[in-house]
């Protein structure tokens, strides 16, 4: 929705609504492991999606007893997990904002920022072929972008066609929902498709839960290609006449389709 208001000049001028964006604790067991800029709704899901996302549990069931509590400055979201899987909080811990853009400020340790997150298997074969039509469908559905722009979206396909879809004003965030609302769901058959640029921690992100590959409209990275080709995930930018693996398990060439 837009508003009017007027100028210096005393012209009305036309303004567009602007999307949320608030502080986000996430909280496990009563000890805060991030606090994050994202856009305040399905935060659930964020909660689950950047535990698993970052490691801290191996599956979003782990998560138990969440809870998204509006504070004046801001939300707080709260789960329950395993004691053994809380260590990996403190191992995991960020001490400071992290704005949208870069999603690394606050980590404790550098080399966290470069981590190997795994292997993962090659992605299913003629998968490449759906990535289009899972575009598509992926712009169709984001429904917040239409009503104030500036929203990121990351989706999950398979050869079914589009199965979820989250928008954030962060990329990251987007990412950590949409894994969050996909659940125990196994990710082997399907990959993910991303409105922004391709960055490493998008790869590890994506590693560490299993997914196979990753698809975006904007060029990744150098340490985005190098590390996706080390974790063996196939790394695509949807072009106008082509599909571009930068980092493809089989063939390595690029695919136009």
């Amino acid at each position: 929705m837009s508003g009017v208001t007027t100028s210096k000049s005393g012209v009305p001028m036309t303004v567009d609504a602007l999307p949320e964006e608030q502080p986000v604790a996430l909280v496990f067991n009563c000890s805060t492991a991030a606090v994050m800029m994202a856009s305040p709704f399905d935060l659930p899901d964020f909660l689950r999606g950047f535990a698993c996302s970052e490691g801290i549990v191996t599956r979003g069931s782990e998560v138990t007893e969440v809870t998204a509590i509006r504070h004046e400055t801001g939300f707080e979201v709260r789960g329950r997990i395993p004691e053994e899987r809380a260590q990996a909080v403190d191992a995991r811990r960020r001490a400071a904002v992290g704005p949208v853009g870069c999603g690394l400020c606050g980590i404790d340790s550098l080399a966290q920022a470069s981590a190997f997150p795994g292997q993962v298997a090659p992605m299913e074969p003629g998968l490449m072929e759906h990535a289009r039509a899972a575009l598509a469908a992926l712009t169709v559905g984001q429904k917040r972008r239409e009503d104030v722009g500036a929203m990121h979206a990351a989706g999950f396909f398979d050869a079914t066609g589009l199965v979820a879809l989250r928008e954030d004003v962060g990329r990251h965030n987007a990412l950590d929902k949409l894994i969050g609302a996909l659940g125990d769901r196994d990710l082997s058959k399907g990959a993910v498709l991303i409105t922004s640029r391709l960055s490493v921690d998008l790869v590890q992100k994506c590693a560490r839960v299993g997914l196979r590959g990753l698809f975006s409209l904007s060029s990744p990275t150098r340490a985005a290609v190098d590390l996706a080709g080390r974790c063996g995930m196939t790394l695509c930018v949807i072009r106008r006449e082509a599909i571009v693996p930068y980092a493809h398990a089989q063939t390595g060439k690029e695919t136009v389709l």
